[in-house]
């Protein structure tokens, strides 16, 4: 659901020349757009970034629902309710998958979880930020699911096997998400003045958080530039940030929201949009774990961790009692 584009680890790029047989041979592979897979060789930069970014990514995937989750019981009707489960739902799958890819990296899905609970991996910042009223369903799908997507549909075409063939799927379904979300929108904009309101009340919130999923600005962004040469990254912060806002614009206008940027307005030299930046200073201290809801984000993780222990012992204790028991037929 949510790839977001932090600054990566590594060293700066260096020439073919100035690699090693070895790491010459890889980077030519990815230069060819070859895919490299979990048995292959690979540097351990290029494993570390992958460990973070999808690690990452699976951990928004789950912190994701809990926003969510806040409204399947006060969903204003039956089929919105089941809507919103099956989304709900879906994000959990996606955070499977992804555990599952970083898993093929060397690293355990419980240490993930730990590193997430510990506070030393992270989530987007996007869902530190609390859902207020039932738009604000609509404002999730439409501008965070949207930019989720904007990041989502390059990664397809990323170097890592696994992480690109997981995303295939997730974007498929992240593609409904968004839909289901500007439904919401359409429905309550075009409703009575006090529904319109509320919309424009869930976009003024949502604005500047979703153009922060992008990451830091390119020039903040120092180490990018390998994680592109890597094709981990396939495209730069403010280009996709760029592209949402070209693309959500002209949504709001159809809608008839007013997007909260008195600098908004179309460019023609350049073919987009001339936008405000967001407030970096709160960007950088929602990720240090001051956002609105990020005590509560992981207080919840937490004690779901601690609530699921008995669930997670069961299932290794079958798992060993049906090794043991393939065992002893042999």
């Amino acid at each position: 659901m949510y790839a977001q584009m932090v600054k990566s680890t590594g060293e700066g790029v260096r020439s073919l020349d100035e690699m090693d047989p070895q790491e010459r041979a890889f980077q030519e592979r990815i230069d060819a757009n070859g895919k490299i897979e979990p048995k292959d060789w690979m540097p351990d930069g290029y494993r570390k970034t992958l460990i973070r970014q999808i690690g990452q990514h699976a951990h928004s995937e789950i912190v994701g629902q809990l926003p969510e989750g806040n409204w399947i019981t006060r969903a204003p009707t039956l089929e919105r309710k089941a809507i919103l489960l099956a989304k709900v739902q879906d994000e959990a799958g996606h955070g499977l998958y992804l555990y599952c890819a970083a898993e093929t990296l060397g690293v355990t899905r419980d240490q993930m979880t730990r590193d997430l609970l510990s506070g030393k991996m992270k989530y987007s910042s996007i869902f530190n930020y609390p859902t207020i009223t039932w738009a604000d369903m609509g404002a999730v799908g439409w501008l965070v699911d949207g930019a989720a997507i904007m990041n989502q549909v390059p990664l397809q075409r990323t170097s890592y096997g696994p992480y690109a063939r997981a995303m295939v799927r997730i974007c498929k379904e992240e593609s409904f998400h968004q839909r289901q979300g500007f439904d919401i929108m359409m429905k309550m904009a075009k409703g009575t003045p006090e529904q319109k309101r509320m919309a424009q009340d869930a976009l003024n919130r949502f604005w500047y958080p979703s153009l922060m999923m992008f990451g830091p600005s390119d020039a903040e962004s120092v180490h990018s530039a390998q994680s592109m040469a890597w094709k981990i990254k396939m495209n730069s912060n403010d280009e996709l940030r760029q592209k949402f806002v070209d693309l959500t614009a002209p949504q709001a206008d159809y809608l008839g929201l007013t997007i909260p940027d008195e600098n908004l307005k179309w460019n023609e030299e350049k073919g987009g949009y001339d936008f405000s930046e967001p407030d970096w200073d709160e960007f950088f201290d929602v990720l240090k774990g001051n956002g609105p809801c990020s005590v509560e984000r992981l207080e919840d993780r937490n004690r779901a961790w601690d609530e699921g222990r008995w669930v997670r012992e069961a299932m290794l204790a079958h798992a060993d009692k049906k090794r043991a028991a393939k065992l002893a037929a042999e």
